[in-house]
């Protein structure tokens, strides 16, 4: 007597050709509309990028780097005293605006409980979608019209405002991805949480957090409208931190709107120069961070 056995009946293996067949022109065609869709994300970048040196390399020369600018129709001069402006706003913003912004977003990754938590995310939230140029008539009103005067703190402030929710949102995505457990150990071994979170938590995450540092400074690098309000400008050299001080950006925009054709060429220029200075800076955050992820 023959047991009964059930019968599995396995595809034939021409439907298993003709299923993988199906499966490689889908996954091709999803590959290929991705790709196209990446090189249209990335275009404009690529547009702007050659006509900026189409339009600025021509006036790129060792003067442009050293000398202020020169009187409207007279040629030559550059633009000294708007690189060295924004190299000091910049660093006066990253020393007001990166510690403040890493102590929030510590506290928002850290204690996630209770009302001031839910209200400091809010109004990080909040202060991350206002316009710059409120912000720049924010601190016109506070440190501009009080002292009568435009500086270079002024500037510094308003970029500073900029940076810090920036900043605060992108230390605390940086630091929830730490494991649960890492906290949990170092507690266990009885040190106080103020030193879990400085001493491993955030060396811990430390090359994200330069990430969001570096994107939070190339951000701010070519505001313009916040800098007429606080620090305008001015066609000369550095005279001090409480003086109007000249900015890359509103040198480029005060050159670009003028009549002479030898300050437009100039305004393209600067625009190349701050181009690239976003470009190296992006870059350069890249490389240390690949170097410290082998490392």
């Amino acid at each position: 007597m023959k047991s009964s056995r059930s019968t599995y009946l396995l595809p034939k293996r021409s439907t298993f050709s003709l299923f993988d067949r199906r499966r490689k022109i889908v996954s091709h065609a999803w590959m290929i509309g991705l790709t196209i869709i990446s090189i249209v994300a990335i275009a404009p970048l690529f547009f702007i990028f050659a006509y900026a040196i189409y339009r600025g390399a021509p006036g790129l020369n060792f003067e442009f780097f050293t000398e202020i600018p020169k009187s409207m129709g007279e040629p030559g001069g550059g633009m000294s005293n708007a690189i060295v402006g924004s190299a000091i706003l910049l660093a006066l913003a990253c020393a007001v605006g990166i510690p403040w912004g890493i102590a929030s977003g510590i506290y928002l990754s850290e204690y996630k409980e209770g009302f001031t938590t839910r209200f400091l995310r809010f109004m990080t939230d909040l202060l991350t979608s206002t316009p710059s140029i409120i912000i720049g008539l924010f601190v016109y009103a506070l440190l501009v019209v009080p002292f009568h005067g435009y500086s270079a703190y002024a500037g510094g402030v308003a970029l500073a405002i900029i940076i810090v929710p920036i900043v605060a949102r992108t230390t605390e995505e940086i630091l929830k991805l730490m494991p649960v457990h890492i906290r949990e150990a170092g507690l266990a071994l009885g040190l106080p949480r103020w030193k879990v979170i400085l001493r491993i938590v955030l060396p811990g995450s430390l090359g994200g957090v330069v990430t969001g540092l570096m994107l939070a400074i190339a951000r701010v690098a070519g505001e313009t409208a916040p800098l007429l309000f606080t620090s305008f400008s001015n066609n000369f050299g550095f005279r001090g931190l409480s003086q109007p001080t000249a900015s890359l950006p509103v040198q480029i925009f005060n050159f670009a709107t003028s009549h002479d054709d030898i300050w437009r060429q100039k305004a393209w220029t600067g625009a190349l120069v701050l181009v690239v200075f976003v470009f190296i800076l992006n870059l350069s955050t890249r490389l240390l961070l690949a170097r410290r992820s082998r490392s």
